[in-house]
């Protein structure tokens, strides 16, 4: 278990390696220049030069990579071009945001997915199954701004039983918070269902027809036993992964959702700082974005390992 979970952190330090380069190179390559892009464009070409060489952005590409890194990894995100203030409060706030919306879309399709899935598994090429497995493959296939706009005109236009904006007031409580995030959060559980509940009605079908289980049955276990003990622990083994990879995606792939509903999170602050060339909000955003990614799935090959005992008593 020990070398398992070592090789994974190794691959996840050598993913975000790679990611800091794409990130910072990436960034090199939008058209235009930094300066030109804060200054205005009708500012004297001397104005610009002089607040490039302020900024650092005329130095030599592998020099201000390096400077970045490094700053980063002791825990300085740099100062933003255009705010010229500190990036950090700005990241660690929209952070902050993604993951309030993220964990309330992931409390609703989480439990609801796994529950849609073994009902499914429970009544194969039944009415049922097919009626859970088309409709979550029609919302899965829907893009989030599609569903965004319909449900907005549902519930926030027409029923007016929702707040369209998940701009809360100021000093909300966490109760009032909740209530603005329930629209924003509906695109992402039609989205996410159908993916989810597919990998967990495959995983109960498979667990369903094993060995195993049949031995349960023949042994005499009430079949509900037989569910929980043993058919559910190895059914949603790779159900645990596809969570996780999805909840990393909540925190920072949420930008449609987020300019729809004019939410402060990551997903917007990125798109932003990439508009305005403000490359060290940029770069920390992705960052941490991808910083998220890797613990998300540290965490499922945590739980993977737990649950699996082959690589708990050290399989490869």
């Amino acid at each position: 278990m020990k070398r398992f979970l070592a090789r994974r952190f190794t691959y996840g330090i050598i993913t975000l390696f790679v990611l800091s380069l794409l990130v910072f190179f990436g960034g090199q390559v939008l058209p235009g220049s930094v300066a030109r892009a804060i200054l205005g464009p009708f500012a004297d070409q001397q104005a610009v030069d002089a607040l490039n060489h302020q900024l650092g952005v005329d130095k030599p590409l592998l020099v201000q990579y390096g400077n970045w890194i490094w700053n980063f990894l002791r825990g300085d995100m740099g100062q933003s071009y255009v705010y010229h203030t500190p990036v950090a409060p700005f990241v660690i706030a929209a952070v902050g945001q993604s993951l309030k919306l993220a964990a309330v879309a992931m409390a609703v399709v989480v439990p609801l997915s796994i529950l849609g899935g073994i009902v499914a598994a429970l009544n194969v090429d039944r009415p049922v199954d097919r009626i859970i497995t088309l409709g979550g493959l029609s919302a899965t296939m829907l893009p989030e701004f599609v569903t965004g706009i319909v449900l907005i005109l549902v519930f926030g236009v027409w029923l007016r039983w929702l707040p369209i904006s998940a701009a809360w007031p100021d000093g909300a409580g966490p109760l009032t918070q909740l209530y603005y995030l329930i629209l924003p959060a509906m695109p992402l559980v039609l989205v996410l269902f159908g993916y989810i509940a597919r990998m967990a009605r495959a995983g109960m079908v498979e667990a369903l027809e094993s060995d195993y289980t049949r031995t349960a049955v023949l042994k005499g276990l009430p079949w509900p036993k037989v569910i929980w003990r043993h058919v559910l622990p190895n059914a949603l083994l790779p159900t645990i992964t596809v969570i996780a990879t999805q909840t990393a995606f909540l925190i920072g792939g949420l930008l449609v959702t987020e300019k729809l509903f004019r939410y402060q999170g990551i997903g917007l602050l990125i798109f932003s700082a990439a508009q305005s060339k403000d490359f060290p909000m940029l770069q920390a955003g992705v960052m941490v974005g991808g910083i998220a990614l890797v613990l998300a799935t540290l965490i499922a090959d945590m739980l993977y390992s737990l649950l699996n005992p082959r690589i708990r008593l050290g399989a490869d």
